[in-house]
């Protein structure tokens, strides 16, 4: 597969100058989905109203309308609503469901001149670590078709990182748009809680947990359509208002937790690829200290797991207990311990959650960076939920998660940018956390970041 020569923002430049149109970018976009079909990266297009959209875009162009994302075509994952298109939650249970409306979000991104050319695939409900349905299949690596991207925004990472869009959107709840990203050599980025207006669309069985999320090739392209869809919205009681200023990377200071103070087992090419990257940095002259967070007793996603579990069980149960054949059968166990779970299990999940993000403010209150690992490993096999080995030592099905649920529990803003690869070819990630609001001065030191470690 040929990745398309030009970024978002290029893309925008040439439409703005008239040196190419929406329409024939949207076009562009939608030729290279139809030769990477196998890859099942996207599942859903909608060619008509894409050129539709695109043609719309060219005429405000011509009316003198500027459009920061003018012409840029982007896959929205299968999850999010946009009004008129077919979006699925990776379930058989909504095979068929039309989005009434744009999700806030995808709204603020079409009024800035984006184009939707097509849905991105997700696990069932966003609740795997991999990215597979019983509507679509696997969706694949784009460097070994053999392997996984990870998940759940398998599909928007692949997509971006085979070239097929420049911008995708996806959504965060424990990872899901950052691991991904870290897999396919791309970066992706959670926002702070809040900061991109969630919904409208379908209930979530995350409590206060997922996040809007883009990605793209480079963290520059992020920080433009970030800055489309950042704000409050009345329609979300959960929005709010991040800082206007970004701060200077030179007078920030920076720690480098090497496994977030977890004790947790990672591939010796991650945390020496990480090292080499910090070492980079700080002979660029960045001010870079080894710190840990400090968590409270039993700090583990597995504390994590009744939230997520007792939320898909009271959305699906009743469902599940009629027929749990229709479910995906590693979701169709989440929701049947979800129906097991205690009010003293899902409480004591919420504790442990505010124990965590307490932890967390603590930390920025000394530190404004943190860098640590995206992922412990780089991607598996297709077919299995996780990697066997990590450091040298069997795997849960989750290890290959650590590093990065902590921070959707905090509130806070995170970054994946493109760190290194193992000598397979095969990438891994460098994550970014800022404190909560200041997801602009976070965006604006991966620029810098990303830059060096990519030097």
């Amino acid at each position: 597969m040929t990745k398309p020569t030009n970024s978002a923002r290029e893309i925008v430049a040439d439409v703005a100058a008239g040196r190419t149109s929406a329409a024939e970018t949207a076009k562009a976009a939608l030729a290279r989905i139809e030769t990477a079909k196998a890859l099942k990266a996207v599942v859903t297009i909608d060619p008509e109203r894409t050129l539709a959209d695109a043609a719309a875009v060219d005429a405000c162009l011509r009316a003198g309308e500027t459009m920061p994302l003018a012409g840029v075509p982007v896959i929205v994952k299968d999850n999010i609503w946009v009004g008129g298109w077919r979006v699925t939650q990776g379930s058989r249970l909504f095979c068929d469901f039309i989005a009434p409306c744009d999700a806030i979000a995808i709204e603020r991104l079409r009024k800035a001149g984006a184009v939707v050319v097509g849905i991105g695939a997700t696990s069932e409900f966003a609740c795997k670590g991999v990215t597979t349905s019983q509507l679509f299949g696997p969706t694949r690596h784009p460097l070994d078709p053999a392997l996984t991207p990870g998940g759940s925004s398998g599909g928007p990472a692949a997509a971006v990182a085979a070239g097929l869009v420049p911008l995708a959107i996806g959504t965060d709840a424990g990872g899901s748009s950052r691991r991904p990203p870290a897999h396919v050599g791309v970066a992706g980025f959670k926002p702070s809680y809040g900061a991109i207006p969630y919904g409208p669309g379908f209930a979530e069985p995350f409590f206060g947990l997922s996040v809007i999320a883009p990605i793209a090739s480079d963290a520059a392209d992020i920080a433009l359509a970030f800055e489309t869809m950042v704000g409050a919205d009345p329609r979300d009681p959960n929005s709010a208002v991040v800082a206007q200023q970004a701060k200077d990377i030179g007078g920030q200071r920076i720690a480098f937790s090497p496994r977030l103070g977890l004790d947790v087992a990672i591939d010796d090419v991650v945390a020496n690829g990480l090292a080499s990257a910090v070492d980079r940095l700080s002979a660029a002259g960045l001010r870079i200290a080894q710190r840990d967070p400090v968590w409270p007793a039993g700090a583990t996603e597995d504390a994590f797991m009744p939230l997520q579990h007792a939320g898909l069980a009271a959305l699906y149960g009743d469902t599940f207990r009629k027929d749990p054949t229709v479910f995906d059968p590693d979701v169709a166990k989440q929701i049947e311990r979800g129906l097991s779970w205690s009010g003293a299990d899902v409480a004591g999940a919420l504790l442990a959650s505010t124990a965590v993000a307490n932890a967390f403010a603590a930390f920025f209150t000394e530190v404004d960076l943190l860098l640590t690992p995206t992922v412990p490993c780089v991607a598996w096999p297709l077919k299995q939920l996780g990697p066997d080995m990590i450091g040298g030592k069997a795997a849960s099905p989750r290890a290959h998660a650590v590093f990065t649920p902590f921070v959707n529990h905090a509130r806070l803003p995170a970054i994946s940018i493109p760190c290194g690869t193992d000598r397979r070819g095969l990438p891994f990630g460098l994550q970014i956390i800022a404190a909560r609001g200041q997801d602009r001065s976070l965006l604006t030191a991966a620029q810098e970041i990303e830059a060096i470690v990519r030097a």
